[in-house]
């Protein structure tokens, strides 16, 4: 479970972020493109769109559960 101490200062504020036991899997940004991206610099992925329509809600919510480390955290309603 992503641990909100652990998160990362490159996420955009908002519900969805990812922590700092990302391993640069690229899974949550090929299931959700339209929130999470790589951060080049610190080489992970980050969320730098929070989902706003459902279609980004529902991906964002798949990469959360999909994440193999449980990186991704949802502070927000799911």
């Amino acid at each position: 479970m992503a641990e909100k101490t652990e998160r990362l200062t490159q996420n955009t504020a908002g519900a969805y972020y990812v922590d700092s036991t990302c391993i640069d899997c690229d899974m949550c940004r090929s299931t959700a493109p339209k929130v999470f991206k790589r951060d080049e610099e610190i080489g992970m992925s980050v969320a730098f769109h929070q989902p706003v329509t459902a279609m980004e809600i529902a991906l964002a919510e798949e990469a959360r559960t999909g994440c193999p480390t449980e990186s991704i955290g949802n502070d927000g309603p799911a």
